[in-house]
């Protein structure tokens, strides 16, 4: 592919010292995930300079180099070539990675020990992938916070004072609620390391959550004008429009999470029976839902003229290289985009699966229905919408009492 991209030059690519031999695989790697002819050009012609370094450090092949060496030649964001020099060597790493070819990095403690801890949550415990990806990310952070790499054997003399100290700087970071969450993990880790003989005993008790009160915030739902009006400020002559338009009508009507939007593959729309899989990896069942026609013919537009060609069997996915299913997050960074354009207030797209609930329960549709559609396990969960029907609730209001107090008062 490189006398493609480079008819006259191809042979002065092809022929640099240690990166020669890679960079037409490179360039045909690059294209499979779509990226452009000028973005492929750019990154092939920084392969001289960066040719020059690794020479400079007496490097002989990049199978010798591990990821975070090959990581070290990309030049900081100041300088002039950094741009097409550091795309070029974060390319290199995929690329080289995919095919094994970069020598083995050697794990850090801290990793070693959150891989452990993982495993512990997989075997022992059965937790979901989802779940030992927060945990483990949430006990990296603690072990890079206590300095574990030049430290190891810290842990066993670990000290109610250093976990309170990181509590400390974590609750600086995140909300109230989120710090139940990392209480939580760490209570599991501490219990963790105490039970492998390599932590302290009954540390995990010492560590107080965070008060939270049962009822003491109201799930945000945006009016269903409000949903109708985002909906339609969506410019749909775009590729990534299209797309977008698709996933939060698919919320809208459906009440999905975006996780479930993201996870959702072609196989999942069935078009003669027009119904439509959503997996429900919370309840461990997929539901089968009706495929209404304003639904199907915005994926359908979405597939005709907005989904790039690309043998990744998800239904969504990144409109622009390298092209893939969309990431975690991308659903939300997508919606609060589009509200933003439509003057909508800050929220995500959980606010159209509650307006969802909320449209639903006004319209006489019973709590069972609204969870099984919802993917609650318990009806608690869903009771949590009456308190947003304000109307109603106002209609089955008590009128207060007379004040006795009051009248005794009248001369």
């Amino acid at each position: 592919m490189l006398e493609l991209l480079f008819p006259r030059a191809h042979v002065r690519y092809a022929s640099l010292p240690i990166l020669g031999n890679t960079l037409d695989g490179l360039c045909v790697w690059l294209d499979a995930l779509g990226y452009p002819a000028g973005a492929i050009k750019r990154r092939i012609r920084a392969a001289a300079l960066l040719a020059r370094a690794l020479r400079r450090h007496d490097v002989r092949s990049l199978g010798e180099m591990t990821a975070s060496e090959l990581r070290s030649y990309a030049p900081p964001p100041r300088w002039y070539n950094s741009p097409p020099q550091g795309a070029l060597v974060r390319s290199l790493i995929q690329y080289l990675e995919e095919r094994g070819e970069l020598a083995p990095t050697p794990l850090t403690p801290t990793e070693l020990r959150v891989i452990d801890y993982r495993q512990y949550l997989e075997c022992v415990r059965g937790l979901s992938a989802s779940t030992i990806e927060v945990h483990g990310a949430t006990i990296t952070k603690f072990l890079r916070f206590l300095d574990h790499d030049v430290r190891p054997r810290q842990l066993h003399d670990l000290r109610g004072a250093e976990v309170q100290a990181f509590l400390t700087h974590a609750g600086q970071h995140v909300s109230r609620g989120r710090m139940v969450q990392v209480t939580a993990i760490l209570r599991s880790f501490l219990r963790f390391l105490a039970a492998a003989g390599e932590g302290p005993v009954g540390l995990d008790a010492q560590i107080e959550s965070p008060r939270i009160y049962r009822g003491a915030r109201l799930p945000r739902a945006l009016p269903w004008d409000a949903v109708r009006a985002l909906l339609k400020s969506i410019d749909r002559t775009t590729p990534k429009g299209r797309r977008d338009f698709a996933m939060f009508l698919l919320i809208a009507t459906y009440g999905l999470r975006a996780s479930e939007v993201a996870a959702l593959e072609l196989d999942d729309i069935a078009w003669r029976t027009r119904q439509i899989r959503v997996p429900r990896p919370k309840v461990d069942t997929p539901l089968l839902l009706p495929l209404t026609d304003e639904v199907g013919s915005a994926i359908f537009d979405y597939l005709r003229r907005g989904r790039s060609a690309s043998t990744d069997r998800h239904l969504f996915l990144r409109v622009e290289a390298p092209l893939g299913p969309l990431g975690r997050g991308a659903v939300g960074d997508a919606f609060r985009a589009w509200a933003r354009c439509a003057g909508t207030p800050p929220c995500g797209p959980h606010c159209l699966r509650h307006a969802l609930a909320l449209r639903l329960l006004r319209e006489g549709a019973s709590l069972k229905a609204i969870g099984d559609l919802l993917g609650h396990r318990s009806a608690e969960s869903t009771g949590v919408y009456l308190r947003l029907d304000v109307d109603d609730l106002r209609d089955v209001a008590l009128p207060l009492p007379a004040t006795p107090m009051a009248e005794e008062a009248r001369p």
